[in-house]
């Protein structure tokens, strides 16, 4: 898929999920029963021992579906480029890094880097990126968003931490593009599958009643 069309993509899903787990195998397990319930949108983070091989697994199983498999919590090039080779299709980082940034314009995928205050959103704008996730969502809540958009109307904003099916609505009204979730999706991870493809399918029923009220 081309870089536009992953960008596109990730507006129309609505959500993307942010998998942490302990192993390769949890990871997947979990990426399974989120992509059951409806989440088409996954970021697998770096934080998960031998991240690249989960990648690569979830690269080969939904390479022909509408799912997005992206990395999270890239921190270095290193990181980046082998996250890139594995499949992902997006990266996502804490912060704005620089090299990271630079080696995702060069390799045509789109970086997301995370942001806080106005000016790390302007950074990062400036640099030629037009998706920013903004983290910790939850401490600066929807208002924010709204806020940002007076200086900066162009750019597309991914809240993350925080979000869940109940205040899903606040965060489209104030403007974001799409919603990072974790905790209120994952929660216990691998010991509460059932859960996981439960809370997916109840965040996207959300997502989904939102838009046909619009």
């Amino acid at each position: 898929m081309e870089q536009s069309e992953v960008f596109k993509r990730v507006g129309e899903i609505g959500a993307v999920v942010v998998v942490r787990a302990d192993s390769v195998e949890a990871s997947l397990k979990i990426v399974n029963a989120c992509v059951k319930g409806g989440i088409k949108g996954i970021e697998l983070t770096y934080s998960v021992p031998n991240a690249v091989e989960a990648i690569k697994q979830l690269h080969a199983k939904y390479q022909d579906t509408d799912v997005l498999i992206g990395a999270g919590t890239v921190v270095n090039t290193t990181s980046a480029f082998e996250a890139i080779q594995a499949g992902a299709e997006f990266i996502v980082s804490p912060t704005f890094n620089a090299e990271v940034a630079e080696l995702c314009h060069s390799e045509a995928v789109n970086y997301v880097p995370g942001c806080f205050s106005p000016s790390e959103v302007h950074h990062a704008f400036s640099a030629g990126f037009s998706l920013v996730k903004i983290f910790p969502a939850t401490v600066l809540g929807p208002t924010y968003l709204k806020e940002l958009h007076g200086p900066f109307p162009k750019i597309k904003l991914m809240p993350t931490g925080g979000v869940n099916a109940d205040n899903l609505p606040e965060w489209f009204d104030a403007g974001a593009y799409v919603v990072g979730a974790g905790g209120s999706i994952v929660g216990k991870g691998i010991g509460d599958l059932e859960g996981i493809e439960k809370r997916s399918r109840e965040f996207m029923k959300s997502f989904k009643v939102y838009q046909e009220s619009k």
